[in-house]
């Protein structure tokens, strides 16, 4: 009884094992078959336009085209297929992933005394194609002429150019058999990637010494095949435009059936080719069909004693006096799915491995990260404070940002990137994504994860929580949508909707802000404050970027650290004592106030020397007497400068040298706040000069030159993109710091 029991047993798991199979087989070609769909336009799609063929993925009509990259105009008037604004298609090729149009020519002209009477250089920007090198060349026609070719290169901040002279003494010089090797006609070859054109003509003397059968020279980029040189061309070249071809290429690299996508060489995109033996168009779904090689005897190599036998995607010979192997080819076959059966099964049970792997991944990470510290503190601090941080699921963070899609990234700096996510209740956020990490500080990571997160003060970007099932922590923080400051200050658009009484309100919002931090129950130096961690909430100021932030210990007054800071804004103390205090922030948020002021950026290397460094420029000002001169003009009216006068030497206390010397935030912001209030008296009608104007404690020589030695060439040795950066540790920097430029 007990052997049949088992007997049963057994077939019953072998059948259960065969039905998984074949189960995981019909979900395998399902989804093959799922992977190849999407790609067809819909049908009725006009694929002609004039003379021209449209083929996919170009169309005429948004949902005809791939992309809108590739919307063609179809003049229905004159039947001329127009791509972008007034480029006249003449051919796609979808073979050679080219499309030719007609592109107008460079060209000057002069009268018999020299004086120009025509003047038109020729400009092409193509932000979706490049100029198809190999098929085109740069030609300058003319017997007195010389012409360049500027142009730009795909994600190159580099320019190219060249160029080429023609010249003849007479006519009769010049070759009638169709040579252009630089006597009444000159060319060159132009290199690969060229998104943009310009084209300028000049001549040696006017056209003077051949006026009477040369008055014009001609230049332009055309089709290598398209252009044969006439000695005609130099008396009267009527023609104002010539063929050229671009290259073109898909996004991403989607293929059709039985076609594969290939990389374009030095070019960003993919171009797909029907798979050898196939013929049609690869980027539609099921368009690349087997194409019958044994129909001409100039598509298969095989002889007069072979039979020619049509094979899916390709063809064999066979002798004629052989048997059928129609059979032999079934066996193959049949033994080919089989095999690719066990194949997609293999590979099913690969990705549930690979899915169990990553599952025991976030697991570790999670754990190095200080998962389990932060649950228990977490766990401990319920119903002791109003909020606590939140721990996100990596696939929540990667849903909120469609997989860290590139259109969501907001920010982008040496330590990482910033990307706009949205959560499943709708509640927009900012994602921080560093690159470092540092795992010996993890408990201290955690700590400042759980203080930050319980900051709320409407004026302070609030850290909603972290995500540690990656490599790398992931911090969530508050999205404040409006830009920042420094852009409001700066951007000369945005610049006029800032008048003094807004901008004395952000000043004093955002002195409020780090007073408190400086003064909450776990002291908070922010370390990095500037007008671009300064964000705009419908002009409302919300400190940000606690990337950079340091708790202060409850037994100490400072912290001593190495630290990470931008020019400009940077405490000089710091640079002799490498003492961090909370006076650091004070120094930096003057800087912001004379922002404020002038309107001016804290460090433009574009200024003359002396003026590079805005903090020193606005001292000197006020020592000489000349703060009229450094003010923004538009801010300051009759009703309020004094109250100007009084937030410049409130500037001007925070940015003293000493950083005993100046106010604590929590002066500031109580200054501040109290001339908001008193912005209903009426001030005295005085003029802003020099004699007006007088403080009573003004820097000495010394503390400039000390300042001016900020800004000489050592200050820059440790600089990236204008921010300082070391190797020491610095708390949840190196875990998580970004330049968050203000998102």
């Amino acid at each position: 009884m007990y052997r049949i029991q088992f007997i049963v047993s057994l077939t019953s798991s072998r059948l259960i094992l065969l039905m998984m199979q074949l189960i995981i087989f019909m979900l395998a070609v399902l989804s093959a078959a799922a992977a190849t769909g999407g790609l067809d336009p819909p049908p009725g799609c006009d694929r002609r336009c004039g003379d021209v063929d449209i083929p996919y993925p170009f169309g005429t009509t948004e949902g005809c085209a791939l992309e809108s990259k590739f919307l063609i105009n179809c003049n229905k008037s004159t039947g001329d297929p127009i791509l972008g604004k007034n480029l006249l298609v003449t051919n796609i090729s979808i073979q050679n992933h080219e499309i030719t149009i007609e592109a107008y020519i460079g060209k000057s002209c002069y009268d018999r005394k020299g004086q120009p009477t025509y003047d038109d250089w020729s400009s092409l920007t193509l932000p979706f194609y490049t100029v198809f090198s190999s098929k085109n060349k740069f030609v300058v026609i003319g017997c007195d002429s010389y012409a360049y070719l500027l142009g730009t290169y795909e994600n190159d901040s580099n320019s190219y150019s060249t160029g080429c002279t023609t010249t003849c003494g007479s006519i009769r010089r010049v070759s009638a058999d169709g040579s252009c090797s630089g006597i009444g006609c000159c060319q060159t070859e132009i290199p690969a990637g060229l998104r943009s054109t310009e084209i300028h003509t000049y001549s040696f003397n006017n056209h003077t010494e051949v006026k009477d059968f040369n008055p014009c020279t001609y230049a332009f980029v055309v089709e290598q095949d398209k252009f044969h040189f006439s000695k005609d061309y130099i008396t009267n070249f009527t023609q104002d435009r010539q063929p050229l071809v671009l290259e073109w290429a898909i996004s991403n690299d989607t293929c059709g059936r039985n076609a594969t996508a290939y990389k374009m060489d030095g070019l960003s995109g993919y171009y797909c080719k029907c798979n050898p033996g196939y013929i049609g168009n690869p980027y539609l779904c099921h368009d690349c069909q087997d194409f019958n090689e044994c129909e001409s005897s100039d598509n298969h190599n095989c002889t007069v004693n072979e039979l020619c036998v049509n094979l899916q995607g390709s063809y064999t010979c066979k002798p004629k006096h052989q048997p059928d192997q129609l059979l032999a080819i079934k066996l193959t076959v049949g033994a080919a799915i089989g095999l690719i059966g066990l194949l997609v099964s293999s590979f099913w049970l690969y990705l549930i491995i690979k899915k169990r792997e990553l599952i025991v991944m976030k697991e570790k990470f999670f754990r190095q990260n200080g998962g389990l510290i932060l649950q228990q503190k977490l766990s401990q601090q319920k119903g002791h404070s109003k909020q606590n941080a939140k721990i996100f699921s990596e696939q929540e963070l990667k849903k909120a940002t469609l997989n860290y899609k590139e259109s969501t990234i907001i920010g982008q700096g040496g330590f990482g990137t910033v990307y706009r996510g949205t959560l499943e209740d709708n509640k927009v956020v900012a994602i921080k994504k560093s690159k470092i990490v540092d795992r010996t500080q993890i408990e201290q990571f955690i700590n400042e994860v759980i203080v930050l997160s319980q900051i709320d003060h409407k004026n302070v970007v609030q850290l909603l929580g972290c995500c540690l099932e990656t490599e790398v922590p992931l911090l969530v923080y508050e999205f404040v949508p409006n830009g920042t400051l420094s852009e409001s200050i700066h951007e000369k658009n945005r610049a006029f909707n800032l008048p003094w009484e807004v901008r004395l309100r952000i000043a004093a919002e955002t002195a409020e802000a780090l007073s408190y931090l400086h003064s909450s129950a776990t002291p908070i130096i922010h370390r990095d404050v500037k007008s671009s961690n300064i964000l705009l909430d419908n002009y409302t100021a919300k400190v940000s970027d606690f990337g950079a932030s340091k708790l202060v210990l409850m037994d100490q007054n400072e912290v001593a650290t190495i630290m990470q800071g931008t020019l400009g804004y940077l405490d000089p103390e710091y640079l002799l004592t490498n003492q961090l205090t909370d006076k650091s922030d004070v120094y930096s948020f003057g800087v912001v106030l004379v922002e404020l002021l002038t309107g001016k950026k804290a460090l433009a290397l574009d200024r003359p020397e002396e003026e590079r460094s805005l903090a020193i420029c606005f001292l000197q000002s006020l020592k000489e007497g000349r703060l009229l001169e450094i003010l923004e003009t538009r801010i300051v009216k009759e009703d309020n400068r004094e109250q100007v006068k009084e937030v410049a030497e409130l500037a001007k206390r925070c940015l003293n040298l000493k950083g005993d010397d100046r106010p604590t935030m929590k002066e500031v912001a109580m200054e501040l706040e109290g001339l908001r209030k008193m912005e209903k008296h009426p001030w005295i009608n005085s003029e802003l000069n020099s004699e007006e104007i007088q403080y009573n404690s003004e820097l000495n020589s010394e503390e400039i030159q000390y300042l001016l030695a900020e800004t000489t060439p050592n200050a820059y040795q440790e600089c990236n993109d204008g921010r300082i950066t070391t190797a020491a540790y610095d708390s949840i920097k190196d875990h998580v710091t970004l330049d968050f430029s203000g998102r």
